[in-house]
């Protein structure tokens, strides 16, 4: 089973959208997929479930079917993470979804003050460190998933750090924008002082009583995210960003020396490059299924069916092309697309 985090210190680069979209291609080609909702504002959950749907996850006003009632009882003190059902997408029975709360923000407090203890070996710490990483696992494992995918918000704080730890590895969607660039030199040397810090703690805890995590958090690669075409080449306006990725992906984000002048098509770490896809986004949100599964009846018509048959390739490259890199064997291609 891989655990797969999408990150970056920038938001509105279409990270939910490519967690969304990559969850349900590994389901379309034959796996079983566990897509985990960390960001408080819980854009993946209400990508996956309606309004009416949404109010189920929280029965009475509680939320015991969400990530926050699994962890409800270490808030209030009373007790350990208590077992979530993954939630069943409708459009694809392979995929799970471990729904988000706009309320795991209260968790924020503990988990900051707990990180500094868990050297001293609180069990109290080290519980609140490792709850995220305990529900995810003990709701795979209920799912028999063969891959976890991780939506986090995109800041550097102390709800990511515990989300992080979760993760093998980390997929940093990113715009070719200058901001991008920056949180790429904010989110390398943070992501090693965080996994330097981890595997401090968890050697000092390995005979707990509790599953502690490796929090590898290996860099994967990135992808480039909301291009703007011009005959089937980036605009001007984007050619100086883009030129800037390669390097400051290898300096910032793999701590390693600039060697030379890579192009983002040459680029080894480049996991792929995605079109903005307009129109498809809306229609998809209505019908609360990937754009690239979308049908003439779910108003896709005319040009459009051809923009889903270009989603569906784009989206089937990135998610073989990380399976690829990860060692997961695919068993269904499946195509939908029609």
């Amino acid at each position: 089973m891989k655990t797969i985090a999408f990150f970056n210190n920038k938001g509105g680069v279409g990270k939910t959208t490519l967690v969304y979209h990559v969850s349900a291609m590994f389901a379309e080609l034959g796996l079983r997929v566990l897509a985990v909702d960390l960001d408080p504002q819980a854009n993946l959950t209400s990508m996956c479930v309606n309004d009416d749907e949404f109010e189920g996850l929280w029965p009475q006003g509680a939320h015991s079917c969400t990530l926050l009632g699994a962890i409800q009882p270490i808030i209030d003190g009373t007790g350990d993470i208590h077992a979530v059902e993954p939630y069943p997408i409708a459009f694809n029975p392979r995929l799970g979804l471990l729904p988000g709360d706009l309320g795991l923000t209260v968790f924020e407090d503990e988990l900051a003050l707990a990180w500094p203890r868990v050297v001293d070996r609180r069990i109290d710490s080290l519980r609140s460190t490792t709850a995220f990483a305990r529900v995810i696992s003990d709701t795979a494992g209920r799912w028999e998933a063969d891959v976890i995918l991780i939506d986090v918000g995109p800041n550097l704080g102390a709800l990511n750090r515990a989300a992080l730890i979760c993760a093998e590895h980390v997929v940093v969607p990113l715009a070719p924008d200058l901001f991008s660039l920056q949180g790429l030199r904010n989110l390398g040397p943070t992501l090693r002082a965080w996994r330097r810090e981890w595997q401090d703690r968890r050697v000092r805890n390995l005979a707990a009583a509790l599953t502690v995590p490796e929090g590898a958090m290996n860099p994967l690669g990135y992808v480039v995210t909301q291009h703007a075409f011009r005959a089937n080449r980036p605009v001007m306006a984007y050619n100086r960003w883009l030129e800037q990725i390669p390097s400051t992906y290898r300096r910032y984000v793999l701590d390693l020396a600039d060697h030379g002048a890579t192009t983002v098509d040459e680029d080894d770490n480049r996991l792929a490059s995605l079109k903005n896809y307009h129109s498809l986004a809306s229609l998809a949100m209505e019908a609360r299924k990937p754009m690239f599964a979308l049908r003439p009846g779910d108003g896709a018509l005319g040009a459009q069916m051809y923009a889903v048959r270009s989603c569906y390739d784009d989206f089937h490259a990135v998610t073989t092309t990380i399976a690829n890199r990860l060692g997961i064997v695919l068993p269904v291609i499946n195509r939908t697309a029609k």
